[in-house]
């Protein structure tokens, strides 16, 4: 709505230009999209990090703002990629919601299971496709029509495998853009990778570009249907999924590798580069880093549920020390449980004794700096190992530092 579309051929065309001219007014367009800043993984402390969103929109309608972005809502044509992608949450699509979808998709699901129904198969599709082919051929095929199929990813087709589906099908006819099916096709990737470490077969999730026959699934697949209801966020909405799978099933494995670029995994911190200076805490927008200050001894805490691999913490890290690692713990308790990346002890002040600060850093520091002619003696290297108070101290009383020598009698130097 408010775009008029003309060939390269009609330029020039005074007809075409008279009718546009009688076309101004008004018209009202839906807002598609809710964002939540708060939980955007974009850019963090001018750094930006992810941008999934902003490769992924056809129309071009989200922009950076380096610590987030902005989606034009006149731009916008609702094509839902964007949610699909979006690793947070933290842009949601609204029309329908994915609680709405998720309750769609578990009546229909229990509807068919109750009128004895067997092997259920789900095919996504957008409006302008008609199943009619299918349905002639498979009597346990469920056609769900959703608004755009962009807007389908996994939380929806691991939520249906939860809910009872033998097989999610996602059918990409020729009106969906290429950039939209490279996205579904990721999903799926993703996704596949997922069932086959759960000992599923891996095209229980699969992409169809034709009427062609369907990919023939094992019925040992089907696990009993899930009770809860579709939560609001997708990690939840994904995870809850995977729950349940896992607690059906009980796969061989405990992990999954997955794919680059998955939105899932772990940072890996190099204990020999790391400093713990936190400044990847600050910059992880999950909470998925974590630092130890309400204990004694620094450490970096991660928690790899949280974890969007968003790659703020590699953006953020001035030593080069952190990796990430694309995977998806199966065991619940071991993804939500906070463990230790790295510590140190704490090196207390050789003036006061305060422990002010990590001993790498101290001896670090010292290294780096033994060569700086402020650091030129053995008196200025030690004030390194001081904390911030007895560091000034000593710089008051130490003539050379200060320049002349300091009279205590009448607080000035000479």
């Amino acid at each position: 709505p408010g775009y008029f579309h003309v060939p390269s051929r009609d330029w020039g065309n005074p007809e075409l230009a008279a009718e546009l001219a009688d076309l101004t007014g008004e018209f009202q367009k839906p807002k598609y999209f809710d964002y939540d800043a708060s939980i955007c993984a974009h850019g963090v402390n001018g750094k930006i990090a992810c941008r999934q969103c902003i490769d992924a929109c056809p129309a071009e309608a989200i922009q950076s703002l380096i610590d987030r972005i902005e989606v034009n809502p006149y731009l916008c044509q609702g094509g839902g990629s964007c949610t699909t992608v979006c690793p947070s949450g933290a842009i949601r699509y609204l029309y329908p919601g994915l609680r709405d979808n998720g309750k769609r998709l578990r009546e229909m699901l229990k509807v068919f299971q109750q009128q004895g129904g067997k092997h259920p198969v789900i095919l996504f599709h957008g409006e302008t496709y008609s199943p009619q082919m299918y349905l002639q051929h498979y009597d346990n095929l469920l056609p769900l029509e959703v608004e755009e199929l962009g807007s389908v990813g996994m939380d929806l087709c691991l939520s249906a495998l939860a809910y009872g589906a033998l097989q999610v099908v996602l059918y990409v006819d020729e009106q969906v853009p290429r950039s939209t099916r490279d996205n579904l096709g990721a999903q799926v990737e993703w996704a596949q990778a997922m069932l086959l470490g759960l000992g599923m077969d891996g095209t229980s999730i699969s992409l169809c570009s034709d009427e062609a026959a369907l990919p023939e699934i094992e019925a040992t697949n089907i696990v009993e249907m899930a009770i809860h209801d579709m939560p609001p966020g997708k990690r939840n909405a994904i995870y809850l999924a995977l729950d349940h799978l896992v607690a059906k099933l009980k796969p061989a494995v405990d992990r999954v590798e997955l794919p680059a670029t998955a939105p899932f995994g772990e940072a890996v911190i190099d204990a020999g580069k790391c400093t713990l200076c936190m400044a990847c805490v600050g910059s992880c927008p999950g909470k998925a880093l974590q630092d130890g200050s309400n204990r004694e001894v620094p450490e970096v805490f991660f928690i790899e549920s949280n974890c969007l691999q968003c790659g703020a913490c590699v953006q953020t890290c001035p030593e080069d020390a952190i990796t990430l690692q694309p995977r998806l713990l199966f065991d619940l308790e071991a993804r939500n449980r906070a463990r230790a990346l790295n510590s140190d002890t704490p090196f207390a002040c050789i003036s006061c004794g305060k422990p002010f600060a990590p001993t790498s850093v101290i001896y670090k520091m010292q290294e780096k700096l033994k060569d700086h002619h402020m650091f030129g003696n053995e008196r200025a290297l030690d004030r390194l190992k001081m904390c911030d108070n007895c560091r000034v101290v000593d710089v008051v009383q130490d003539p050379e530092a200060m320049g002349g020598q300091f009279d205590p009698q009448k607080n000035f130097r000479q």
